[in-house]
C-alpha cells in the first residue's frame, strides 16, 4: 500500500466482539496497533455505521467499517502455492470455485491457508486494494464449509463496480443444496431478519429486529426423506441460506450447527454449493452466466438417496 485508501467493509460473525484498533490490526498489520488507535482517535479516520468510534469499540456483527488508511509501506499476508480452481477470469477480475473447508479471508486469529494466501502467490499484489491487504480483490464470502464460486476484482474499478451489482441485486447468486425433510411446495420465499442468535453466540438466528435477509427458493428433486433444491439469494447474510432452512425445520444436510447432522454418511462439509453467478463484465457490460456442476458431496448424497 503506497498512497492513501479507504477501507469499507462488513462484519462478519466471526469478528463480532473484538475490539476495532485489534481487528484493524490484524486486517493491516503493515500499521503499528499504536498508529492505528493514533488514527482512531483522530475522528474521521475510523466510521463505524458512519459514526466516528474509539479503539476500544467492541464490533458488532453487521457493522459497517469505513477507515482511511494514510500512506504506508506494503506488507503482505504469507502467501501460498494452494492451486486454484479458476472458471472465469479477464483483465478485470476471476471466479474462483473455491473448496469446502477452506477459509475466504484470514481472520485475526487464523492467517494461513486461505484463499487470499492462495491468491497472494498466483497474483503477487495484482488485486483490488479497496479492502486492504487481509481482503485483497475480495467481494464477498462463503462459509468455511460452503464450496463454490466467489468474484475477485483486480483492480479498485472493478471492485467498486462488482461491489455496487452485489449492492443493488444486479449481480445474481444461485445454491444447491439439500435439505432435511420434503418441502411440499414447489417453490417459495423466506423473508425473516438474521442477527446473531441471542443464546448460542457462536451461531446467527430467525431474529424479530435482524438484518432484512430473503432467500428464494424452486424444488429440483424430492426423496423419501430429503429435498434437493436451488437457492437464490436476495440478500447475504452470515450463514444466511443455512440459517432460513434451520428455521423452517428443513436445514441443510450435514450442517451440524443448525441441525442438520447426518449420521450415516461422512461430508466434507455442508450439502451446499455457490453453484451459479451472473453478473454483468466491469468494462464491457456483457452479461456473464457460470455455472458448475455440483460438488462431490452433494453428488455422493444425490447417488446414496437415488439409489434407497
Amino acid at each position: 500500500m503506497n498512497k492513501s485508501e479507504e477501507i469499507s467493509l462488513e462484519v462478519d460473525i466471526e469478528e463480532e466482539g473484538t475490539r476495532l484498533d485489534v481487528f484493524l490490526s490484524a486486517l493491516l498489520p503493515e500499521i503499528s496497533r499504536s498508529k492505528l488507535q493514533q488514527l482512531i482517535k483522530e475522528g474521521q479516520n475510523a466510521l463505524i455505521n458512519g459514526k466516528p468510534s474509539k479503539s476500544g469499540y467492541k464490533l458488532k456483527y453487521a457493522d459497517e467499517i469505513f477507515f482511511k488508511i494514510p500512506e504506508t509501506e506494503p506488507l503482505s499476508l504469507e502467501a501460498e502455492n494452494i492451486p486454484l480452481d479458476i472458471r472465469y477470469e479477464d483483465e478485470d477480475m476471476l471466479v474462483i470455485n473455491k473448496p469446502a473447508g477452506m477459509l475466504t479471508h484470514p481472520t485475526s486469529t487464523e492467517k494461513t491457508h486461505t484463499l487470499v494466501n492462495a491468491l497472494l502467490y498466483h497474483y503477487q499484489g495484482n488485486l483490488s486494494g479497496i479492502n486492504g491487504v487481509m481482503r485483497p480483490g475480495i467481494l464477498h464470502r462463503l462459509d468455511r464449509e460452503t464450496s463454490g464460486l466467489l468474484m475477485i476484482a483486480k483492480n479498485d474499478f472493478a471492485h467498486k463496480f462488482l461491489a455496487n451489482l452485489i449492492k443493488t441485486r444486479t449481480a445474481k447468486r444461485y445454491y444447491l443444496a439439500i435439505l432435511h425433510g420434503v418441502l411440499k411446495e414447489d417453490s417459495g420465499k423466506i423473508d425473516q431478519p438474521i442477527d446473531r442468535h441471542p443464546i448460542q453466540r457462536h451461531k446467527m438466528g430467525a431474529v424479530e429486529g435482524g438484518k432484512k435477509a430473503v432467500t428464494h427458493w424452486k424444488v429440483l428433486e424430492r426423496f423419501e426423506k430429503y429435498t434437493f433444491i436451488e437457492a437464490a439469494l436476495e440478500t447475504g447474510r452470515t450463514h444466511q441460506i443455512r440459517v432460513h432452512f434451520s428455521y423452517i425445520n428443513h436445514p441443510v444436510a450435514g450442517d451440524e450447527m443448525y441441525g442438520g447432522k447426518i449420521n450415516r454418511i461422512k461430508l466434507n462439509g455442508q450439502a451446499l454449493q455457490a453453484y451459479k453467478l451472473s453478473f454483468l463484465k466491469p468494462k464491457t457490460k456483457e452479461n456473464v452466466t457460470i455455472e458448475i456442476e455440483p460438488d462431490e458431496d452433494i453428488k455422493k448424497l444425490l447417488r446414496i438417496l437415488k439409489s434407497d
